[in-house]
């Protein structure tokens, strides 16, 4: 299989591409639609559709990888993150398979780019523990151990010092907060060296709009592990739905 398709869903927008599987790379433009307010389940497969019509014949017979903010299990996503809470539970791969008349595989968004940054992006190559860290609207997060995912780390989430991780380090706090990049780089500091010292990883790799500015902070952390910016950004979600919808027969127990 050298190509399939890619489509990321977010709060506020719902984009797919064209995937070259050879090289992890977009072939020609993505097409990028709204999410429909209220973005229940029903109502973004049928935007989906839309995204997948787009594209018209180029798709036939090819697989499809979704990527959604929600913890994936069995089939079922169970958690519901910036999307409406009829997420929760909800059958996911019944649903989108039903409306758009064709199997589909369906991961968390922060695992799929964690796996299109290491077969295509900044931890390609490193067959040890690496950690994917999406800094946004919170905080992501992908572990791949020699080429394996360990589905569903949400490791924004861990309690540092009495406070959720992700609701004193995330992208959006800084924004809100008007933190100075020192100031970010020192709640990033405790969020990394916890999970450093919880993981022992080879390599940290941090993405989110934010990894554009990683200059800014990077620098300021004080690691045993090497902390690099994500290489795919923006496409990431789409790459790594469409390699690992590549990967394996569609199964919602997988």
């Amino acid at each position: 299989m050298t190509h399939a398709f890619g489509i990321d869903i977010g709060g506020s927008g719902i984009k797919g591409g064209l995937v070259d599987l050879k090289v992890g790379q977009l072939i020609g433009e993505r097409c990028r639609l709204p999410t429909p307010q209220p973005a229940t389940p029903k109502a973004v497969a049928k935007v989906v559709a839309k995204v997948i019509d787009h594209f018209g014949a180029d798709t036939a017979g090819l697989p499809i990888g979704l990527t959604v903010p929600a913890i994936v299990t069995h089939g079922y996503t169970r958690s519901a993150a910036n999307i409406d809470k009829k997420w929760i539970d909800a059958p996911v791969f019944e649903i989108f398979s039903t409306v758009l008349g064709r199997p589909v595989s369906v991961l968390n968004d922060a695992d799929a780019a964690g796996l299109a940054e290491v077969h295509y992006g900044s931890a390609r190559g490193n067959n040890g523990l690496v950690i994917v860290t999406t800094l946004g609207t919170g905080i992501g997060s992908a572990l791949i151990y020699r080429g394996v995912l360990v589905p569903n780390a949400e490791l924004g989430h861990i309690q540092i010092d009495g406070f959720e991780a992700e609701k004193r380090a995330a992208a959006s706090v800084r924004t809100k907060e008007d933190l100075s990049w020192a100031d970010f780089g020192k709640r990033l500091q405790e969020f990394y060296a916890t999970v450093e010292f919880l993981f022992s990883p080879d390599l940290f790799v941090v993405g989110g709009g934010v990894s554009r500015n990683s200059d800014k902070f990077l620098p300021l952390l004080d690691l045993k592990t090497p902390i690099v910016p994500a290489a795919l950004r923006n496409h990431a979600g789409i790459v790594g739905a469409a390699w690992a919808a590549a990967q394996a027969p569609v199964d919602p127990d997988r």
